[in-house]
C-alpha cells in the first residue's frame, strides 16, 4: 500500500544507478523499493534474436518508450514498429510483445495504477516534431533546452506523463527551479550521455541546503517525491533525460505543466506554458 503522502527526499530512496545494464526485462523503480508513490520503471534490453518480452499489464496503465534501436510492439490485435522516441500508450487489463529488430532494442517501461481504461494509442516521435505544442525550446542563454511531450495532452490517460528533454551543452535544465508534489510525482531517466559527460541533479525544499545533490550519468534514475529538481550538465557535455510523472489523482491531477516556481525566480514564468493542455 503506497503512503498517502511523499516520502522524504533521501538518496537510498530516490536514486537508482545503471537501470540499463541487464539484458531483458527488469524493473527498477517500484513504491516498494523506492520513494515513488504511484510510479514504475523500467527497461526492456534485448538483442536480435533474444526471446521476445511478454508482459500482462495488470491494474497498471502502461507507456512504451523506445531509446534505442528498433522493435515490433503487438499490443491486443494491433502491431507497432517502434523506432528511437516513439511511444506506445497501452492501456490496464492489456498485454504486450516486444520483438527486437535487426540492431536490437532499448525501451523505457513506466506505470501507474489506473481504474479506468483507455484507449491504445501509438505516438510517432517525428510526428511530435512537427507540432509545437510539444516540441519546443524553453529556458534562456544558460538554460536553454528543447522539450519533446510524448504522452501529454495528445494521448488519453489516467495517471501517466512521459517526454524528452535535450539540453544545450552545460547548460542548466529544468529552469526555473518548481515542483508539483500536489499533483504529480517525476523521475529522471538520463539518455544519450556518452561517457565522460554528467550532470548534477539537485532535489530540494530546503532552498538552504538541498536535501539531494549528486552526479547522474546515462542510465541513472533520480526520483522526485516532492521538491524543486533542476539540474546542470558539466561543461561540453549534455544533460538529456526522459521524464516520467504519475499524478496523484487520476485524470485530475494529470496536466503538464502546471508548476510552482520557486518564488527568488518566478518573474519569467516556468517556460512550460507551451506544453500545457488547450495552448
Amino acid at each position: 500500500m503506497t503512503s498517502t503522502e511523499p516520502a522524504a527526499i533521501r538518496a537510498d530512496t530516490c536514486v537508482v544507478r545503471n537501470t540499463g545494464a541487464r539484458k531483458g526485462r527488469h524493473l527498477s523503480v517500484t513504491p516498494q523499493t523506492t520513494a515513488s508513490r504511484h510510479l514504475y520503471f523500467g527497461r526492456i534490453v534485448l538483442d536480435r534474436g533474444d526471446a521476445p518480452v511478454e508482459v500482462d499489464t495488470g491494474e497498471r496503465e502502461t507507456g512504451l518508450v523506445c531509446l534505442r534501436g528498433g522493435a515490433t510492439v503487438q499490443a491486443g490485435a494491433a502491431e507497432y514498429t517502434m523506432v528511437q522516441y516513439d511511444a506506445l500508450y497501452i492501456p490496464r487489463a492489456s498485454r504486450f510483445r516486444v520483438t527486437a529488430g535487426a540492431g536490437g532494442c532499448d525501451f523505457a517501461e513506466l506505470s501507474a495504477p489506473a481504474e479506468k481504461t483507455h484507449p491504445l494509442q501509438f505516438v510517432s516521435f517525428a510526428e511530435v516534431q512537427k507540432d509545437p505544442g510539444l516540441h519546443f525550446t524553453a529556458g534562456g542563454p544558460n538554460s536553454e533546452r528543447t522539450l519533446n511531450i510524448l504522452l501529454g495532452k495528445n494521448v488519453e490517460a489516467g495517471r501517466i506523463v512521459a517526454g524528452v528533454t535535450f539540453s544545450k551543452p552545460g547548460n542548466w535544465t529544468s529552469w526555473p527551479p518548481h515542483e508539483h508534489a500536489v499533483m504529480l510525482e517525476e523521475a529522471y531517466l538520463y539518455i544519450d550521455m556518452p561517457e565522460p559527460g554528467f550532470g548534477v541533479q539537485f532535489v530540494y525544499t530546503n532552498t538552504g541546503e538541498p536535501e539531494l545533490a549528486t552526479f547522474v550519468r546515462e542510465g541513472d534514475v533520480v526520483i522526485m517525491p516532492k521538491g524543486y529538481h533542476p539540474n546542470v550538465a558539466a561543461p561540453g557535455s549534455q544533460i538529456n533525460f526522459l521524464w516520467m510523472m504519475a499524478a496523484n489523482r487520476e485524470d485530475e491531477d494529470r496536466q503538464f505543466g502546471v508548476v510552482n516556481v520557486q518564488p527568488e525566480f518566478a518573474g519569467g514564468g516556468s517556460g512550460l506554458e507551451r506544453g500545457q493542455a488547450g495552448r
